[in-house]
């Protein structure tokens, strides 16, 4: 696996733990599927108030996969999928060096399991 730089790493591991929780999860899908939505607008498809929906939004955004933009006295949301499509990238290469490991592991017992039985 090559190495990856500090700041990918961990900027994974901040859109894990954004993710983590289900209601970010449910804003992030609901934000997919309308495109863009205001803070008020997606407390009203969510058993949580306005208040928790602003605090969710907030760590999807340090997290990189939600941004802001003011519209007036509105703030409307929605996805950046950059985050997401680089932490995805970074899971699909850790799989791809797991993978690797394993298959050198099998082969290694096989060879030892034919070198048993001459």
């Amino acid at each position: 696996m090559t190495q990856e730089p500090r700041g990918a790493v961990e900027a994974a591991g901040s859109v894990l733990a954004a993710l983590a929780d289900p209601t970010r999860r449910q804003l992030l899908d609901l934000l997919a599927a309308q495109g863009e939505a205001t803070a008020t607008a997606l407390a009203e498809r969510l058993p949580v108030s306005r208040q928790a929906v602003v605090k969710h939004l907030a760590v999807l955004d340090a997290a990189g996969l939600v941004s802001g933009s003011r519209a007036g006295r509105e703030v409307r949301y929605a996805v950046r999928p950059a985050a997401l499509d680089a932490t995805a990238r970074w899971m699909a290469e850790l799989a791809s060096d797991w993978d690797r490991r394993l298959a050198d592991i099998k082969r290694i017992a096989e060879a030892a399991e034919r070198d048993s039985h001459r």
